[in-house]
């Protein structure tokens, strides 16, 4: 009887960190799909019933000290991109987040969001960026 709730309680444990692991929250490694370069490290975050994302750390090379984003729209224009909250308002909808926005800190384009975690990888994140039929996916790595 003992080896039966060890055994569950066992069967918990890892039920629970399995749970855990396939959550979006946390911080993510952001690589550039088309040239390799590791750019940033992102945190996505739940507030409410929505998920966010912020940028916590720049590792560009390239990138400039103290970075603005100039041509960010509304509140974001000339803020710094450093703390810069990139994803807003995913909800989540099935095994994905989706209904939010992401933008481009390079240029300042705003794109419709979706986001899933990798199937066979749940520490690859699939950013996937769209307009209307028109999409870029870049695959983050859990940091």
């Amino acid at each position: 009887m003992k080896k039966t709730y060890i055994f569950i309680l066992l069967a918990l444990v890892f039920a629970f960190a399995k749970a855990q692991q396939q959550d979006i929250t946390g911080t993510w490694k952001t690589v550039d799909d088309e040239t390799g370069v590791v750019k940033s490290h992102v945190e996505i975050y739940k507030k409410g019933n929505r998920y966010y994302g912020k940028v916590v750390k720049i590792l560009d090379p390239d990138a400039p000290a103290n970075a603005t984003c100039r041509e960010c729209p509304g509140d974001l224009k000339d803020q710094p991109i450093l703390g810069l909250e990139i994803i807003r308002r995913l909800e989540k909808k099935g095994s994905s987040y989706k209904n939010g926005e992401i933008i481009d800190p390079e240029n300042g384009k705003k794109y419709d969001c979706k986001i899933w975690l990798n199937e066979d990888n749940p520490d690859l994140l699939m950013v996937r960026g769209y307009v209307l039929f028109l999409y870029r996916t870049q695959t983050w790595q859990r940091v």
